[in-house]
């Protein structure tokens, strides 16, 4: 795998990583099967597709970049569909993940 793949395969992840931890609330604790199911499916494919980024791009920015992609993500799906709170503190501490990640990665 290329490196740009390998990027790709990290980005990837970090988003099936997010529909994962919407599945999960959705599975409301594993009471709802079909959505408890979905949600493993979702945690086989994303940790997959980690694996195959971490052959080839360096642990501790990758793993940093696809928590924070999961981080803000999820913060920003609980903001949209569950109508979580969007306080001015709350967007100001993901924009300053997003830095860190856009830091990390022209770093690496």
């Amino acid at each position: 795998m290329t490196t740009g793949w390998a990027w790709i395969a990290l980005i990837a992840s970090g988003v099936v990583d997010v529909a994962w931890a919407f599945a999960m609330k959705k599975a409301d604790g594993f009471r709802d099967l079909p959505w408890a199911l979905i949600s493993v499916a979702l945690l086989v494919v994303f940790v997959v597709l980690l694996v195959k980024a971490l052959e080839v791009l360096p642990l501790g920015t990758a793993y940093a970049v696809w928590t924070g992609i999961g981080a803000v993500g999820s913060v920003l799906v609980g903001i949209a569909v569950f109508h979580e709170p969007a306080t001015a503190a709350r967007l100001f501490w993901i924009a300053l993940v997003l830095a860190g990640i856009v830091g990390l990665k022209t770093a690496a």
